[in-house]
């Protein structure tokens, strides 16, 4: 189990002091717990006896435990393709079946993972018609922010897909309002760039909504929404069926929700692509 997922069930049963180290461990999660336990404390206001009370509620032996399962969180979250591939379960049996059925069992674990009650509030940060929306992904999950961006474009306007080139974001930056959304899909291995964007755009007011994987993007720590996704295929690539599932499902709920306004897009968008394609020669 996570360590953040121990403090998280065990949140009824802290004290005021721990409910005050966990809000800080998970803050700035993992790094938070990185530091020394004397460092931790001055830190947090809280002895390095109840810190010790503390991980040892949430089922650890010790400090020292809980620092290495924060550090093998951390090493998960930047594992190589090469890394994966040792010690991964060989494909079984026909590979193509084999490999459909390992990628839809982490469609189900998805539908577990995302809340309805998350799934409707993004549903409706992404529709409303007051937030402008900028949406990213990184070096191969762009193609599952490409997916959404399209979707939304035919159902309602303002909404923007950042290009790669990093020198082009300062425009879309400055386009940024207060409570505009920023979506941004980053699996591991995490990259900073996107860390560093995610940043701007929170100091700027935009609200941050990270699909991610269960060790989690650091963007987490600005994200008002975080959508874990599971990820793993037992073999040396990941698998992004999961998120392209809940891309879909996300861009059909909105589609269906707000019909009559989608359906007038559609016909408006559709009347500009048919004429321009009477132009071709």
């Amino acid at each position: 189990m996570r360590i953040q997922d121990r403090i998280k069930n065990a949140a009824e049963h802290l004290t005021p002091s721990e409910r005050k180290l966990a809000a800080v461990i998970l803050s700035d999660y993992p790094y938070a717990g990185l530091v020394s336990i004397q460092d931790l404390a001055e830190h947090t206001e809280v002895s390095a006896p109840s810190i010790s009370r503390f991980v040892t509620k949430i089922g650890l032996s010790g400090y020292q435990e809980f620092q290495r399962g924060l550090i093998s969180e951390l090493k998960e979250g930047q594992r190589s393709p090469l890394e994966l591939h040792e010690g991964n379960r060989a494909i079984e049996g026909a590979f193509l079946g084999d490999f459909i059925s390992r990628a839809t069992q982490q469609m189900a674990v998805s539908s577990a993972a995302i809340t309805e009650d998350q799934f409707a509030r993004i549903s409706d940060l992404l529709m409303d018609p007051k937030r402008e929306i900028h949406i990213l992904g990184g070096r191969v999950s762009d193609s599952i922010a490409f997916v959404l961006s399209f979707h939304l474009r035919q159902m309602r306007k303002g909404v923007y897909h950042l290009p790669a080139n990093i020198e082009a974001w300062p425009e879309y930056l400055l386009r940024m309002k207060q409570g505009d959304l920023l979506f941004v899909v980053d699996f591991r291995r995490y990259q900073p760039n996107l860390l560093g964007l995610s940043r701007s755009a929170h100091d700027r007011g935009a609200r941050i909504v990270l699909m991610t994987d269960k060790w989690l993007s650091p963007i987490a720590k600005y994200a008002a929404e975080v959508m874990p996704v599971p990820i793993e295929s037992g073999t040396l690539w990941d698998t992004y069926t999961p998120a392209l599932a809940v891309i879909e499902a996300l861009a059909t709920k909105i589609a269906e929700d707000n019909f009559e306004q989608t359906r007038a897009r559609i016909k408006a968008w559709d009347a500009v692509r048919l004429t321009e394609q009477e132009k071709m020669p």
